[in-house]
């Protein structure tokens, strides 16, 4: 999985791990209409892979149901790609999770989690998560404490099934799958 809780830094009066009381927080379906803004915050964040436009746009379409987007005070400021599995419709699989460098520290990414893993009606959660991703494994290791579940983890992509760096102009490390099952709602 992706996961960043970076991105670029806004022009706010408000420090970026500051929370007010009042602070209005929406946490909703994207629309096509957010696929800019979807892509805007992954492209942000320096460290998801981002893909083009246009997939942000598709998702926004077909994927809105298992994804989720945070806006504060009306400002896009996160959100959570996902999809339910096709081979097995009561597994969600999370694919992204971006937060703004603006908005980090307020706890967007597990109010965003909590609230799709909710929606979602999944009795399973499935993600991919690199080794040295630490903020998403505690992310997802409070879903699985909230459920009373374990996050298990096991091997799933490794190095040498991406491309080469030679031909995609990146290195991509490993993927590890983590489950998060039963969820409990």
């Amino acid at each position: 999985m992706n996961s960043a809780e970076n991105g670029p830094a806004q022009d706010r009066t408000d420090p970026p791990h500051s929370e007010r009381a009042d602070e209005l927080i929406i946490l909703r379906p994207p629309t096509v209409a957010d696929g800019a803004d979807l892509w805007r915050l992954a492209h942000g964040t320096g460290v998801l892979d981002t893909n083009t436009p246009y997939a942000y746009l598709l998702w926004a379409r077909d994927f809105a149901a298992s994804s989720v987007i945070a806006e504060v005070e009306g400002e896009p400021a996160g959100f959570i790609s996902g999809f339910l599995k096709p081979s097995d419709p009561t597994t969600i699989f999370i694919w992204q999770v971006a937060v703004d460098s603006t908005f980090r520290g307020r706890g967007l990414a597990k109010k965003m989690l909590f609230e799709l893993a909710e929606r979602s009606g999944a009795a399973r959660l499935e993600t991919t998560i690199t080794a040295d991703n630490d903020a998403s494994i505690a992310l997802f290791t409070a879903l699985a404490r909230q459920h009373e579940t374990e996050l298990v983890k096991r091997s799933l992509f490794t190095e040498d099934l991406f491309p080469a760096p030679s031909e995609s102009g990146e290195t991509h490390a490993a993927e590890d799958l983590y489950v998060v099952e039963p969820l409990k709602f």
